[in-house]
This record gives C-alpha cells, structure tokens and sequence, in this order.
C-alpha cells in the first residue's frame, strides 16, 4: 500500500508512570505490504493500557449478566409453575445487582480523568476526556473468501494475504497509540472501510459478519451487521482520542494551549460529523443527544483554552486588560452553564457519570467567580490618570459595556471618577467571588470521584483564598454599609472556538483489495457472467472490433461478420485478461499493444458482461451521479475516488434503502451503457 511514512516516534515510559503507549511492530514477512501504522503493545503495562483492560474485563462481565437476564426473562414469561417463576425471579434480581455493581465499576473507570491528564508540574484545572469504545475481534476471512469466489468468480486463496492484511488493520485500529500515529490508524481504518464497502457489501443482502461494540461509557454491548455501525464507531473513537490528546497537553505554555484547542476542536468536529452524517444509532453515545452534548462540552473545553492562553499573553496589568479577562472568564463560566443544561436532559441525566456532571458544574462556578475577581481588579488596583485622556475615553466605553444591567444609580462614569464607589463597588464583586468560590468547591466535595483529584482541590483552594485576601485587603474596620450587590457581567470573547470537521484526506489508503480490479465495474453491486475465453484470431480486415476507455477496457464494437463476432466477442464486454495476462487496470493502448503483438498467431481473451440483476443496479448507482449518501459521497470526494464507483448509504445503522428499478441506463446488447466521461475516450477500431 502507498503509505506516507509520518508515524511520530514514541514518547518514553518510565515505569509505568506515564500514560503514553508503547508501539506495537507486528512481525510480517519480507512480502509483506501493509499498513506501516501499527497499534499499541496491549501488554504494555501503562497506567492507560492497564485501565483499557479492565473496561474490557468489565464489559465482557456485563456482557455475561446482560445473556444471563435475557434468558431468566424469557424463562419467565414461557413457564407456569409458580415455583419456577419464584427462583427465576430470585435470580433476576441478583443478575440485576450484579449489572448495577458493574455498571457503577464501569462508570468509576470512566470518569477516571487523571490518568488522561499531562504531567506537567502546572496547576490547571483538569479537562474531561472520553476513553474509546471497546470491540471484539472481527474475522473476515471465511465471510470475504466467499464472496470472492460467489461473486467475483476468482480463487479466494489469491487473497489470503490482503484478508490477513485488513484484519492486522483493524486488529491495530483497536489499540491506538495517543498521538499523531494513533490517529491516522484509526482514520486509515476508516478510509478502508470505504472501499470494503464496495467490494464486499451488496444492497441487497448482509456480508454476515457482527460488528461487536461497547457503549463508552456504560459498557452495553451492541451488535450490527451493517458496515455503517463498524464506521461510525470507529468515527467516535477518532473524536475521543481527540479529547484525550487534548487533556494530555501542558497547558502552562501557549503552544500547549494551542494544541490542546486543536485536539478539542478537532474531537467536536468529528462527534459532529457522525451526528449529521449517521442516524438510528444503537447505542446511546452515538445518539443525536449524547453528541450534541459532547459537542458542547468539546467547545466549552475550547472556550476554557482560550481563557488560559488570553492569562498567559496578557502582559500588562491595565484597567481595560482586567475587564477583557473578567469577560472572557464569564463567557467560559457561561458555555458550561449551556453543558450543564444539556447533561440535565432527560435522556441524558442519567446516562452521563455523575463526575462529569460535577465537573461541568464546579468549572460554570469557579469561572463565574474569576470573572467577578478580575472585575474587582480592574476596579480597585488602577486609577484613571488624567494625563491619559484618550485611554480614559477607551476605559469609560469599555466599562459602559461591561454589564448586562447597568445600574441606574450611581452611574457608571461617577463610579470611575470616584474612588471610594469604586472600591465598594469591587467589594461587592469579591463577595460574589467568595460565594462562587464555596459553592464550586461544595459541589466539589460531593463527588466522590472529584475529591481524590488532588490538582482540582488546589486550584479552587488557591482561587478561593486569593479571592478572600482581597476581599479581606479591602475591607475596613468603619465600613458599615451593607455590601451592595455587584451587577452581572456580560460575557464575550474576541476568540470563538471553532469546530473543525475531519478531514481524511490527509491519510491515504490504497484499496486493498485492488487485484480484484477497478470499483467502476468489480463492485459488489454490479453483476456479470462468467469469465468467456475468446480465441482471436487476425483476418485480412483485423480483428473486427471497437476498443474505448481505461481499466477496465470495454468492447465498444464489434463488426458484424468480422473475426471477433464470429469468435464469440459482444458489444459491451469488458477484457480482463489477454493471453493469460491480467489487464483489468492496463491503460487503453496497453491493450492495444498486447493484442498487436500477438500477431497472425491469435491471442485468447478472458471477457466479462455486466448484465441487469434482480436488484437492478441502475446507472445512478453506479455512476454516483446523483448519490443521497452525504456521508459516503463526501468520502469518495475526500478520498480522490474515481467516477463510476458505486455507493450504499451508510447513513442509517440499519439498511433500509429503496431499490428502484426505473433508472437503467440505456442498453447495449444484454448490458449497461456505462459513461465514461472520466476515462480518456480513446476508441479506435482494430
């Protein structure tokens, strides 16, 4: 396969402290052509690999309880006796504990944010990463062989090596290293699928082969046979491992803050591509709300960067920078809110960890009272210089703007010029800091799984305490007005996070199952006959035939009484092979070439005819011409795949698509007239 050769070099392990992975080099032989992209060591013994194998003890453990309920249901609905239905009923309810101990296990393991953080020294407020959706082993090879030999009328054993070559893939693609690497195995896998697709998945029947999945976060395991389910997990494991790059990243230096907002962005933009491109989902995380929720919080996590990285450049410590900041802080303390909001749904309320929900809620709180700090700031430690005319006029419109409400009395521009109103009013902005402050940290101290992060608990003790020895600093032993309430800020932000769809193109594949020859004709929609070999032989007026395209080339001709009409060649038929040679990719005057040199001996032929099927594949079909699949006609685009090749939808799980048969193309003999508007129409008669 033609692979770029960009796989990053790994980073290292001390002892199991670092989450980082260990490569896996799989051996191959000398003839082998694979895929240079190889997944993880699954015995390596990272803090990150170590809890991938016990989601995936505890999945298989539910997996157990969940067949064993099923059964004791379906035995208690069949029988009579009372006696039975008591003990099923007794086993019924200790099958459900132990599935609710797993489940609570499951969601501990999930909600396990430390492991996915960087190991910077920095104190930053930790960010909520997404562990990948388990899957168990998948086998092709008896399912595609076949096919081989059903559909294409070929020696299945001539493939062994690219069957044993896709299932090395996605054996790869279940263990992806937390890098750059990582993620082109999975978009490499991805991409393969595409062309998996065509070969081997007609419209009208299933390849047979289960796609097992596990829910990320509750481990309930759900089985497809539709290639559209394989896609659009693999297509959510590219999202999370987005979320756990970007958790990993150190934050204390802006190209960290940098990376990370790529990372975030780029895992919104794929959690939004399977959201709008697939549908009918079986599993929750996949559902159109389970996205739209992660979405948000992948911007809110966005939003959050952009606030560490507007603290880091800002140098100065002037009136309008603090307000700048107080807003930022604001808006990110806002985006969680709308998080909040969204895990509280039904739906959603108690599917979501409980530490994620807490998580969302302590950083709406913390944010909402570094907003009201930096407020504070800008009011009591910079004083408007008179000499400073102009940048008074910046600070008095800035300040104008500054609120959502703005208070009557005293006004705004009098609280500027006054000292002492400004510092009751920074006073009172403090006091809702400090209650800001004690909230987050009581939501805090009521998650089990929170408290034993020692970082969150320091940077809400630290923002806390700073915000009391200001209010403290503030403070006057005569001051015995009540502390007036401090208006709302009004949030904004000159950085809005983005959401960056997948682009895969950056990561070429080649079919790996070219050998079968082009998708514009050896798909799994199309249908022909069996291979006819034709004995050519050249008459004084040639060989009597018309010749037109590339890969494969079509008889477009043949003269009625010539060599070829009496040998048995009909219009329409596509040559794959010429004197035993293999042609189905050679060039029009390859071709040419070959049935030129053979000359007054003859030549054999190995001929195809694509004819009409029960399904009837019509031309729209085959063409690609007017595709209702956004998702898969975007691939194609995105992969360089050339006109004439066939498509499914796969934007439902199920597949449920209407096979009209009143659009065959116009006839040529028992075949389809096929376009060839992306060949060179070379036709020439010989």
């Amino acid at each position: 396969m033609e692979e770029p050769a960009t796989r990053e070099s790994e980073m290292s392990l001390s002892d199991g402290a670092s989450d980082d992975d260990l490569p896996l080099t799989l051996p191959t032989d000398g003839s082998h052509s694979g895929s240079i992209r190889k997944g993880c060591d699954p015995f390596a013994q990272t803090q990150r690999s170590k809890l991938q194998h016990r989601r995936a003890r505890i999945n298989q453990q539910i997996n157990k309880e969940m067949r064993m309920r099923a059964g004791a249901e379906n035995l208690f609905r069949a029988t009579s006796n009372n006696k039975v239905k008591e003990t099923v009923a007794l086993e019924l309810s200790f099958v459900n504990s132990n599935l609710q101990l797993l489940k609570e296990e499951l969601e501990e393991l999930n909600s396990n944010m430390e492991v996915y953080q960087t190991d910077s020294e920095a104190i930053n407020v930790p960010m909520i990463p997404l562990g990948l959706k388990e899957t168990k082993e998948v086998d092709f090879t008896l399912s595609i062989q076949d096919f081989i030999c059903e559909h294409y009328g070929e020696d299945s054993s001539l493939y062994d090596k690219e069957i044993k070559e896709l299932m090395e893939l996605r054996q790869a693609m279940r263990t992806p290293s937390r890098n750059q690497a990582g993620l082109e195995l999975l978009m490499e896998y991805y991409n393969q699928l595409y062309y998996l697709d065509q070969r081997f998945f007609p419209l009208h029947r299933n390849l047979g082969v289960h796609f097992h999945w596990y829910d990320s976060l509750t481990g309930v395991p759900s089985c497809q046979r539709t290639l559209a389910f394989e896609k659009g997990s693999v297509l959510f494991n590219i999202g999370a491992l987005y979320t756990q790059i970007g958790a990993r990243q150190d934050r204390s230096v802006t190209a960290g803050i940098d990376r990370a907002i790529d990372a975030f962005q780029r895992a919104a933009g794929a959690f939004n591509y399977l959201k709008e491109n697939f549908s009918n989902a079986p599993s929750l995380d996949m559902s159109c709300p389970s996205l739209c929720m992660l979405v948000r919080l992948m911007v809110a996590q966005v939003q959050e960067c952009v606030f560490e990285r507007v603290i880091l450049t800002t140098q100065d410590t002037h009136f309008n920078s603090q307000l700048y900041l107080a807003q930022e802080a604001a808006r990110v303390s806002d985006v969680y809110l709308l998080v909040q909001q969204t895990m509280s749904q039904p739906l959603m309320k108690d599917y979501v960890p409980f530490s994620w929900a807490s998580m969302v809620q302590v950083k709406s709180e913390h944010f909402r009272a570094l907003s009201h700090y930096y407020a504070a700031v800008a009011l009591c430690d910079h004083t408007l210089s008179a000499e400073e005319e102009e940048a008074d006029e910046e600070a008095e419109k800035a300040f104008l703007q500054f609120y959502i409400n703005v208070p009557a009395e005293p006004t705004l521009i009098q609280v500027l010029q006054d000292p002492e109103k400004r510092r009751k009013l920074g006073k009172a902005h403090l006091r809702r800091a400090v209650i800001r402050h004690e909230e987050a940290m009581r939501v805090h101290s009521l998650c089990k799984i929170l408290r034993k992060m020692d970082i969150l608990q320091d940077v809400l003790s630290l923002a806390h305490k700073r915000s009391l020895d200001k209010y403290s600093e503030l403070d006057r032993e005569d001051d015995f007005d009540e502390t007036a309430e401090a208006p709302e800020i009004q949030s904004q932000t000159h950085i809005k996070p983005d959401i960056t769809p997948p682009n895969f193109s950056t990561v070429h594949v080649t079919d790996i199952f070219q050998r079968l020859g082009p998708l514009s004709v050896f798909c799994a929609r199309a249908r022909w006959g069996p291979v006819r070999v034709i004995c050519l032989q050249r008459g004084e007026g040639g060989l009597g035939l018309t010749l037109r395209g590339d890969s494969p080339v079509l008889v477009a001709g043949v003269v009625p009484g010539g060599c070829a009409a009496e040998a048995g060649l009909r219009e329409g038929d596509y040559i794959v092979a010429v004197g035993g040679e293999d042609c189905k990719w050679s060039k029009h005057s390859e071709v040419v070439q070959m049935l030129k040199n053979c000359g007054d001996r003859g030549v054999e032929l190995s001929v195809i005819t694509l004819h009409s099927h029960d399904t009837q594949v019509d031309r729209k079909t085959i063409m690609l011409s007017n595709s209702n699949d956004k998702e898969n006609t975007r691939q194609q685009r995105l992969l360089g795949a050339a006109k004439g090749q066939s498509s499914a939808s796969l934007l439902n799980w199920n597949r449920k698509k209407k096979r009209e048969g009143n659009g065959l193309g116009k006839r040529l003999g028992s075949t389809f007239s096929l376009s060839f508007g992306s060949l060179r129409d070379t036709e020439a008669m010989y």
